[in-house]
Parts: C-alpha cells; sequence; structure tokens
C-alpha cells in the first residue's frame, strides 16, 4: 500500500514505522498531509489518525485497604500477567526478584529485548517511533525516570522488608498481587512522551503475548473522540480478547470535566488518600513551630539559619523580574543576597531548583491556591510547604484521620465525551505512594537533585491507577473466565462508600468509591457487557458505520437499523442523567446483571435519592436458581425542572443477606456549551496538525 502511493519500494521502506498484524490490523508510517489524503480514501483503509503524544500521569496502601501481604495468596496468582505501558523498569531493583517463582504461565508467548529477564519480568519490549534518544535515555527497557518502576512495583512488585524513601516511611514494600507476572512495554520516553504509534504497536504485542491485564498510568488532557484516541483504540482490540485495560484519570484536577481515558470498557482510575501524611516542620526563631506537607530528607541538625522573601532578593539582571523571582524560578534569584540562607517561594509549582542555583540552603513553599494543601512533594533542598530566622526539621509521618479523601489534583467528572458514562470509575490510593525507583532517576525531578534512592514517594493518578489493576488482576486469578465486564463490575459494586462531606465533587470525584480488593473477588452480581454492547453504545452515541469501522478496525461492523440516544440502556454498573439546563428529569434505564455466587438466592433493591427525583425500579426482586442465570430490570427516573442543578446522588442498591451490589445514581445539568464535543453527537473529526508527520492507520 505504502509503495502504491508513495511510488517506490524504497520510498515505502523508508516511510514505515510499524506494521501491527498480531492482534489486530494496521501500520504506523511518516507521511505528508497529501499522502495522508490519498489513504484516506482508499476502500480498503478503516482510518487514519494523528501522532498525537501523551504523557505519564504521575506500601502503607494496600494495609490502609485491609490487603495486607500477610493475606494469603491464591496460587492462581501466578497465572496473571500484568502489562504495563509505561517508561519501562528498573529489572534489578529488590521488587522484581523472583525467588521461589515458578517459570511463566505456558501461554506466554512475550519476549524480552536489551535487559535479562526472570521469573518475575517475564517480558520487556520498548518502542520508539521517532529513533530518537535522549542522552538521559537507554535504548531498552530500562527505566530511565522512575516512573514505570514505581507503578509496576506498587501493582505487582515482591514484598522487600526494610523499604523507605531515606529513612522515611519504612516497613514492608510490597504489590498488591506480589505474586503475579510483569510484562514492559516501553512507550514513554524521557523529554519525548508517549506517542500514538508506540501505544498501538505495544497494545499489537501485549494482546498477542497474553497478558491479563493491562495498565496504563498515562494519557491526554484534551480527551479525543475514541477513533481518534490510541488507547481506546487499543483497549477496545485488548476487550475483544479478554483483557481489561486499567488506566489513570489525570492530573487537572479540581477543574470539572477534566477526566481523561473516558471509554466505556477501560476501567477509569481517580486518586485518593491513605491514612498516613508527610509532615516536614518549620521552627521559627520565637519558638513557633509550623507543620508543612513535604517528604524531606534532608537535616538541618536544628540550627536555625536566615529567612527572606524571595521577592526581596530577586536577580533583576537575569531579566526575569519580579514574578519569577517570588516563584522561584532558575536564574530569578540572586545569590549574593540568599547564600546561606532558607527562602520563601510564593508558589507550589516547580522543583525549586531556582534556590538551589542561587545557592540557598532552604526553601519554604506558601500556597497561593488553598486546595494543593494535600501534596507532599520532594524537592531537591530542605524544603517544607507553609521570621526573620528558623530551620527546617527532618520529615516525618503523621497519620491522617480524614483519609480517605479525593487528592486536588486528581481529574474530574463529568465525562466530556459521554455525560451520561459516569467518569471517573473508581478511586485508589494516589497520595504519597512508597515504591521502587530507578537508581539513576531524579528523586525530585531536579537536574541538581544527585540523591541515588531504591524507594521512592510519589503522587498521581498514576500511582492509583495500579493500584485498582492490581485488584483487576486479584480477581482475574480467582475467576479466570470472567470478562473484562465483569471484572471492572465487581470492582465497582463493591466499592467503599466515600464520604461526599470530604469531596465536593461527590462522584464526578470518586465514581463508584474506594476500591474495595478482598470485596470485588465476590460481587454476588454483576454487570456484563460485550463487544456488541459497546459497539451498540456508540451506534447510539451517534457514530456512523464509517467512525464505527474505525474503533473496531472490522469492515463488517455497521450501525444500519440502530437510531441515535441516550447511552441508558448500555450495561454499566452506575446510572448517570444529564439534563440540559431548564429541562425536565426523564430517563429509562435497561440493566442486567449475572448471578456469579450463589445457585439459589434472592436479591431485594432499595434506593435513596434526594426527594426533588423520584426513582422506579421494576421489579423490585429477582430471584435466581443456578449461577450464571441473568435478570433484567428497569430504572425511572423523574422530576421537575432544573436550573444550573449541581450533581444530586443517589444509590440503587440489591441485597440478598450476604452481597450489597451498590451502584451510584447521579442527575446534573448541562448546557450546550458545558462539554468540549456536542454531549450526544461527536461526529466531527479532529483536524490534522500542521506540524504533525507521523500518523497511525488502522483498517
Amino acid at each position: 500500500m505504502l509503495e502504491h502511493v508513495l511510488g517506490s519500494a524504497s520510498l515505502a521502506k523508508e516511510s514505515l514505522v510499524y506494521s501491527y498484524g498480531r492482534s489486530f490490523n494496521g501500520f504506523a508510517a511518516k507521511l505528508s498531509p497529501p499522502e495522508v489524503d490519498t489513504f484516506s480514501k482508499m476502500e480498503r483503509v478503516i482510518s487514519v489518525i494523528p501522532n498525537h503524544k501523551l504523557h505519564l500521569h504521575t506500601t502503607h496502601s494496600w494495609e490502609f485497604m485491609d490487603f495486607s501481604p500477610g493475606k494469603i495468596r491464591p496460587q492462581e496468582e501466578g497465572n496473571i500477567v500484568i502489562g504495563f505501558l509505561d517508561s519501562g523498569i528498573w529489572p534489578e531493583s529488590e521488587s522484581f526478584n523472583d525467588e521461589g517463582m515458578s517459570p511463566p504461565p505456558a501461554k506466554w508467548k512475550g519476549k524480552c529485548h536489551n535487559i535479562t529477564c526472570n521469573n518475575k519480568i517475564i517480558g520487556a519490549r520498548y518502542y520508539n517511533s521517532e529513533g530518537l534518544y535522549p542522552t538521559t535515555e537507554f535504548k531498552s527497557p530500562r527505566d530511565a525516570i522512575g516512573h514505570g518502576t514505581h507503578t509496576s512495583s506498587t501493582a505487582a512488585g515482591r514484598e522487600v522488608d526494610g523499604a523507605s524513601f531515606l529513612g522515611l516511611a519504612k516497613g514492608t514494600a510490597t504489590g498488591g498481587v506480589p505474586n503475579a507476572r510483569i510484562a514492559v512495554y516501553k512507550v514513554c520516553w524521557d523529554m519525548l512522551g508517549c506517542s500514538n504509534a508506540d501505544i498501538l504497536a505495544a497494545f499489537d504485542d501485549a494482546i498477542a503475548d497474553g497478558v491479563d491485564i493491562l495498565s496504563m498510568s498515562l494519557g491526554s488532557d484534551d480527551p479525543q473522540p475514541f477513533f481518534d484516541d490510541a488507547l481506546a483504540i487499543g483497549a477496545f482490540h485488548a476487550m475483544k480478547h479478554g483483557v481489561l485495560s486499567s488506566a489513570s484519570a489525570g492530573n487537572s484536577g479540581p477543574s470539572p470535566a477534566t477526566a481523561s481515558n473516558l471509554a466505556p470498557w477501560m476501567l477509569t482510575v481517580a486518586a485518593s488518600s491513605m491514612d498516613r501524611k508527610f509532615i516536614s516542620q518549620v521552627v521559627l526563631g520565637n519558638g513557633e513551630i509550623y507543620p508543612g506537607i513535604a517528604v524531606n530528607s534532608f537535616k538541618l541538625n536544628g540550627t536555625s539559619f536566615p529567612l527572606v522573601w524571595a521577592g526581596d532578593v530577586a536577580n533583576y539582571s537575569g531579566g526575569n523580574g519580579l514574578l519569577n523571582a517570588k516563584n522561584c524560578l532558575p536564574g530569578s534569584l540572586n545569590s549574593n543576597k540568599i547564600a546561606g540562607k532558607i527562602v520563601l517561594c510564593n508558589s507550589v509549582l516547580g522543583d525549586y531548583t531556582g534556590v538551589v542555583m542561587a545557592n540557598g540552603l532552604g526553601a519554604i513553599v506558601s500556597f497561593p491556591i488553598p486546595f494543593l494543601i494535600d501534596i507532599a512533594l520532594s524537592y531537591p533542598l530542605p524544603a517544607t510547604q507553609r521570621n526573620p530566622i528558623g530551620t527546617i526539621l527532618v520529615g516525618e509521618t503523621w497519620k491522617d484521620i480524614m483519609a480517605p479523601y479525593v487528592a486536588s489534583f486528581s481529574s474530574r467528572g463529568p465525562n466530556r465525551l459521554n455525560p451520561e458514562i459516569l467518569k471517573p470509575d473508581i478511586t485508589a490510593p494516589g497520595l504519597d505512594i512508597l515504591a521502587a525507583w530507578s537508581p539513576v532517576a531524579s528523586p525530585s525531578g531536579s537536574p541538581f537533585d544527585t540523591r541515588k534512592v531504591k524507594f521512592n514517594v510519589i503522587s498521581g493518578t498514576s500511582m492509583s491507577c495500579p493500584h485498582a489493576s492490581a485488584v483487576a488482576a486479584y480477581v482475574k486469578a480467582l475467576h479466570p473466565n470472567w470478562s473484562p465486564a465483569a471484572i471492572k463490575s465487581a470492582i465497582m459494586t463493591t466499592a467503599n462508600v466515600m464520604d461526599p462531606r470530604k469531596n465536593d465533587d461527590h462522584e464526578f470525584a470518586y465514581g463508584a468509591g474506594h476500591v474495595n480488593p478482598l470485596a470485588a473477588t465476590n460481587p454476588g452480581l454483576v454487570y456484563n457487557a460485550s463487544e456488541a454492547d459497546y459497539i451498540h453504545f456508540l451506534c447510539k452515541q451517534g457514530y456512523n458505520t464509517s467512525t464505527l469501522k474505525q474503533i473496531t478496525g472490522e469492515s463488517n461492523a455497521s450501525c444500519d437499523g440502530i437510531v441515535p440516544g441516550r447511552a441508558w440502556d448500555l450495561n454499566y454498573p452506575t446510572f448517570g442523567v444529564a439534563v440540559e439546563d431548564g429541562q425536565s428529569v426523564n430517563a429509562t434505564f435497561t440493566r442486567t446483571v449475572t448471578n456469579v455466587a450463589s445457585a439459589n438466592s434472592t436479591y431485594r433493591v432499595t434506593v435513596q435519592m434526594p426527594s426533588s427525583v423520584n426513582v422506579e425500579v421494576h421489579p423490585k426482586e429477582l430471584s435466581f436458581s443456578t449461577v450464571g442465570e441473568k435478570k433484567t430490570f428497569t430504572v425511572k427516573v423523574s422530576g421537575p425542572k432544573m436550573v444550573e442543578q449541581p450533581i444530586q446522588s443517589g444509590t440503587i442498591v440489591w441485597k440478598d443477606g450476604v452481597h450489597v451490589v451498590r451502584s451510584p445514581l447521579i442527575v446534573y445539568t448541562i448546557t450546550p456549551n458545558s462539554m468540549t464535543t456536542s454531549p450526544f453527537r461527536p461526529t466531527e473529526r479532529i483536524g490534522f496538525g500542521a506540524n504533525s508527520n507521523n500518523w497511525n492507520m488502522h483498517f
């Protein structure tokens, strides 16, 4: 095909980047806009999408969820392979030792490129479609930035006693499924990000290699329609092959409608706190003590030093101005005035390399943005987030009795593409997570930070995603024949209830609730869904046969006979009613649940909802006589006209005396311009970028 369009075999060979063919058909190539136009008109080509760049979304947590290493591990856990699309792995980390582990399962077809694998890390590949390798990087699956090492050890790291970040948070580090296998697909690179071409190549390999769960702590701040979204397309193909894709919701909170990875066939994970926080206290010359939030391993031994405000020590000769100086940006501070002093900075954004460059001794970081006070950051010098003299004490850990609550940075709903599909789906620990780290990566992200660590404490939905991935792997180990939708349903309907008083955005912040690993293995009922169900959903959302094929990759996919409408009949574990401002509430949902517990059981429904909204469920009782039996029910939601109504939260709960199957029901208003795309007709195609020359083809 390339030779036909480009005119010669040599040009075709030079243009080709990847040929996808192990799990789906397609290729990536370097093409000009006219060449893209030619391919788009070819009968055999289903879709042509640009090579967008995504970015990474950056272990007491398991004990916090009552899922500690002391729990009995099922033997089946060793049969499960979790694939990580990330920045690679540091294979020599103690978290990836294979002591006592059997050989990989017979189904496994993966390979290891340029690193030595073992019975723990059983697959390692890397992808770089641009052929560029920064000097900080390795031309291998080896992790240069620490992110992939952290996420993979969070999900599936072995138990390591005495782990800590330079003495902080000392204890036993472990992943949620320490006996599961790890397969690494390095698609993200220092300074380069993560390209669509590489992501699709990784999906193609991972599915064919035989992974059971895919964990993806990456995404875009600007969600694309599914037919232009490499993660959504790859996850759809994974779903077709029985693989659940777990993805981070993003770190653009707390602004509304910022969540990414919105496809209903993906498990989208928000980040929340656990009952431990890192504190570094400031002691002033008058004896007053102020606690601040930071991961601080530096020791000043109680000695007091002069304090200065960054705005008073600006380096005007550098042309950076007072604003940059107040924020302690590099080159903005006068080293003659701050050498050997502690500097008060006005911004939480940045790594305070500017203070280090100007020979400052430490930093106190004030928060002009109140909602960011929950993040404990690591700095390249003694620092805390909070006069003329003072000292900064080494960090310590305190108990956070308010936990869990959703982190300020965690991206929120509503869903910008499909406002009646609640996203995120679930929340999991993502604040101050201790896990393995690459020893060549700066623990604070600053190039001036020369500390080498085996474990690091960082925060993000990147950290919450592998928690959910591990739970999905645990459920898969005990129920190997369950579909991706059944596993996702089990995780969502057994989630712990979050306190809405601590989370103003309610379900838009935490979805169905906080993941409960043990409960997810025995949900009682599940909301199952198949490829056909998702195709029907896409057609109802306004996709036509042409755009549908761009997602499914199947030439016979069709929306013929399906009338576009609401998403209320997708068999999803949550219920969402998005009402256009000024309109009355009137929605009818159809759901089917499958019995996965006792052969003879009867479930009765209870509904909780604010009095302004009426909810009717029919029938109110579901009786099952066999495992695997299905029952269907309807939910009718009605109410008066709503004007600028914030989210109204309720629940639909089925109980049989043993199991509690809980689903959130939310009602809220939207305005015609409140979403980035038309709420119910996502049919406009994203245009080509002027500087884009890498395109993915899916046919």
